[in-house]
């Protein structure tokens, strides 16, 4: 594995932090009051012009759809190569929106170019592309434990040329943007096939489809997210044209494992962004500040935590980038182990090192005049989301262990 970053990546580098220094940082203060502004109005789930304003100078800039790996409808990218971008992106919880490169709809966008017909791309693709629509990926069910993807209970019931749906979902990331106009919808559609892993499909479900409702919106230690947020769903025999299946009946789970292993790679990267902006504000607040008559960075148990946080980001960002680099050269498959890997640590860093940045912080730490509380619900979320750390222990386990079993 080469560890330095190639040119083009060293000059995307370079643009991404240049126009993140810019533009991005600098229009912090005005996002903060902008949604202060908007609750004050009650229009709390109303798109931010701070943001929308961004949009059109990355795109001049041709800091735009990154995340792509088909350069007919990205910038033609690796994993390893998009990897240190998204790190740079996730300095700032919502900075990668400005780019067109925040979730879900990068992993939509993917499903759409690797699985949906030239219809369905040209309906729903070439506007996220464009920036001018939102989507949402409805999976995760409240009634049943939902990191077993197969206990999946909503159905997808064909009816002539028409599927029928019928299921309720939540943590449906995006749902409550009134830019959301398509969900990608899992469910079974042959739950007696004896393969448990071909019983799901995936289809396309447009919001404004007669039996969709927004039940509710679910916050996340406290924060909603407006204006993007996550939602309950309920689909009351919601119907849908047959062309709105994605690949066939029963792929499913094949579509599923396409969209998440680059969009760990990106999670991962964005936590250590995070992580690296956590451990700045870290030692900015210990070198200020005066405890019992010295510095805070000068007490020795702060620089143990400064110390161990430095080494914990590199040696989460090598384990990422190491995973990116197996997908590039061996696919995602092979990388499964690694994927499943970096979905663990990651995480798991993010979370002691912006903790320990909040204990610098004292009381302040937890308020909302620092980002760090919310740096921390992101990242404690990401412990579960895209599958728990239980569940990536396991499959790390089981490959660590096939060459110590007997053969049967």
């Amino acid at each position: 594995m080469e560890f330095a970053y190639s040119p083009k990546t060293q000059d995307l580098q370079q643009r991404v932090a240049a126009f993140m220094a810019e533009h991005v940082y600098p229009a912090e203060p005005q996002y903060h009051k902008e949604i202060e502004a908007n609750t004050a109005a009650g229009k709390r789930w109303t798109p931010l012009q701070v943001i929308e304003e961004l949009k059109p100078k990355a795109r001049a800039a041709g800091l735009w759809n990154l995340f792509l790996p088909e350069s007919e409808y990205g910038a033609g990218l690796k994993n390893s190569e998009y990897a240190p971008l998204a790190e740079i992106m996730g300095a700032v919880p919502w900075a990668s929106e400005v780019f067109n490169c925040s979730a879900p709809d990068t992993g939509n966008m993917e499903v759409l170019v690797r699985y949906a017909t030239p219809s369905q791309k040209k309906q729903w693709l070439e506007p996220l592309l464009a920036g001018e629509i939102r989507s949402a990926f409805a999976m995760t069910e409240p009634d049943v434990a939902s990191s077993d993807a197969t206990n999946i209970e909503a159905s997808i019931r064909r009816d002539g040329d028409h599927y029928v749906i019928n299921g309720r979902k939540w943590w449906t990331t995006g749902g409550p943007d009134p830019r959301c106009k398509i969900l990608i919808f899992m469910g079974k559609t042959d739950a007696a096939n004896p393969d448990r892993h071909k019983q799901q499909s995936m289809i396309l479900i447009p919001v404004d489809t007669p039996g969709v409702s927004l039940v509710r919106v679910l916050p996340v230690f406290g924060y909603d997210d407006a204006p993007h947020g996550h939602g309950e769903f309920d689909f009351d025999n919601v119907r849908v044209p047959a062309a709105n299946l994605l690949l066939g009946e029963g792929r499913g789970f094949e579509i599923a494992q396409g969209r998440l292993g680059p969009g760990r790679i990106h999670h991962c990267m964005r936590l250590i962004g995070q992580a690296e902006r956590a451990l700045d504000y870290m030692c900015r607040r210990a070198a200020s500040r005066v405890a019992f008559g010295r510095a805070i960075a000068d007490q020795t148990v702060t620089q143990e935590r400064i110390a161990n946080a430095r080494i914990a980001i590199d040696q989460a960002r090598l384990l990422v980038l190491h995973a990116a680099w197996k997908m590039d050269v061996a696919g995602n498959k092979a990388a499964k182990k690694e994927i499943a890997m970096i979905k663990v640590a990651a995480p798991i860093m993010a979370c002691q090192v912006i903790d320990w940045a909040m204990q610098v912080h004292g009381a302040a730490g937890v308020s909302d005049d620092f980002p760090l509380a919310f740096f921390y619900a992101q990242a404690r979320t990401l412990r579960f989301a895209d599958g728990p750390d239980e569940v990536h222990r396991n499959q790390i386990a089981k490959i660590e262990l096939a060459g110590y079993r007997p053969p049967k």
